[in-house]
């Protein structure tokens, strides 16, 4: 029993810098008060327990059966940051709810249309998305937008420092420690920050010992086609990331997945999605660096995975923990979030980087794609004179350039022209 919760609190640590980054940086982007951060981090590590429970667990309606964490995705960050500035909190969360009933309904089919989202399509997608994220890491670094101390020496200090702190983590160790670089690098930059006097701990006080959760806490949710379309396209996204970590855990396991296991942990996912909007938490999507850590360890035990989705849901329950994330200093997590968005950047660069050369088209894709989504975000106005039903599709950069992405895969790699040649170069390759 020790060694099953020791392994499964080493999954806990593996996943814990994924789960509490998310809410603190999209908290943080929002505006939230000391007390609403905190519960969104407490509620956000609960549903993280609810949704690896969900798709360990395997019934004749959801869950994949494998040993697989969920935590919130960064794919859905910016998207989130952006829904929230344009059209509140509220609209973040009924975006989310639709996504998650639309990944429920699309389970059993989504071996079909993955075909609409091949690496060249997702690689692009996450290349944009961590872009995108960027600005707001260096805002942050510099101490928070509209900092009265914004690029001072001491943010400026502790902002690289952390981030040096971690790449020397990453240089000069291995296995579990490399695993948490970013975790041991956010709590050795706050206790230099505690020392440089730049930690408020009065969060922590403040906070209460236990709470029950409270769904929809920040409101009723909104909905908003923009919105709603964007989510949609990071939730198929995330369906494909998770696709690859089932397949790499079957593997692992030895055991051959069919379209019903896949669709099985597609529902399950679609309904931590769900739960997620409807406890304002976050989307959710399978955690590929706790596959690396089985890989380290050699346990594959789905009953390690459930203990670690107990152990998430019951550290939910106790907001001083949650608490003790929020006196991060801005400057802290924004060194770290360099690091964190630059590697979903590398991410969609390695998805490109074995699909960008096979032909001169898909680099047409990947360069189209992200000048698109780059540009509407840099230039938001560019499409203001058209139907307000077209600027659904072109108001938002990630959007934007998602749609791009999927539309020129299609012309260049799906239409029929292109199946007509296809014979033809393999005749000149054969001669």
């Amino acid at each position: 029993m020790m060694k099953t919760a020791a392994l499964s609190f080493q999954h806990l640590l593996a996943m814990y810098a994924g789960a509490i980054l998310v809410p603190l940086i999209v908290g943080e982007a929002l505006g939230l008060k000391s007390e609403q951060l905190t519960y969104l981090v407490a509620i956000d590590i609960l549903m993280c327990g609810v949704a690896t429970i969900l798709q360990a667990l395997r019934n004749r309606f959801f869950g994949i059966g494998l040993p697989v964490v969920l935590g919130c995705t960064f794919t859905a960050v910016g998207p989130m940051i952006a829904i929230g500035g344009e059209y509140g909190i509220t609209a973040i969360y009924g975006s989310i709810i639709v996504s998650g009933l639309f990944v429920m309904v699309i389970s059993r089919f989504f071996g079909k249309l993955v075909q609409f989202f091949p690496p060249i399509v997702t690689g692009t997608v996450v290349t944009i998305i961590g872009i995108t994220l960027i600005p707001v890491a260096i805002n942050n670094m510099g101490g928070g937008e509209g900092a009265p101390d914004f690029g001072s020496a001491t943010n400026l200090s502790l902002a690289f420092g952390t981030l040096l702190f971690i790449i020397l983590l990453y240089r000069f160790t291995k296995g579990f420690i490399q695993s948490i670089a970013i975790l041991i690098g956010l709590a050795v930059g706050t206790i230099a920050a505690a020392f440089m006097g730049k930690v408020d701990f009065s969060a922590v006080g403040d906070a209460s010992l236990f709470h029950m959760v409270h769904p929809l806490y920040f409101g009723m949710p909104t909905f908003e086609w923009s919105a709603i379309i964007t989510m949609m396209l990071v939730a198929m996204v995330s369906l494909v990331e998770s696709t690859g970590v089932y397949f790499a855990l079957g593997d692992m396991t030895d055991r051959d997945l069919n379209e019903a296991d896949l669709s099985k942990g597609y529902r399950a996912e679609g309904l931590a999605v769900l739960l997620g909007g409807l406890f304002n938490a976050f989307p959710y999507t399978a955690f590929s660096q706790n596959v690396g850590l089985m890989q380290l360890t050699g346990v594959k035990s789905v009953r390690v995975i459930m203990v670690t989705g107990v152990m998430l849901v019951t550290l939910g329950f106790i907001p001083k923990i949650a608490a003790v994330t929020t006196i991060i200093p801005t400057s802290v997590l924004g060194g770290a979030m360099v690091a964190m968005f630059g590697m979903v950047i590398s991410q969609g660069i390695k998805m490109l980087s074995t699909v960008i050369s096979e032909s001169p088209g898909n680099s047409m894709i990947v360069a189209c794609s992200v000048a698109m989504g780059m540009g509407v975000t840099a230039v938001p106005e560019l499409f203001r004179q058209f139907p307000s039903g077209v600027q659904i599709l072109t108001s938002n950069g990630i959007v934007a350039g998602s749609v791009t992405a999927i539309v020129l895969n299609i012309v260049f790699n799906m239409s029929p022209a292109k199946a007509k040649n296809q014979p033809s170069i393999v005749r000149e390759e054969s001669a």
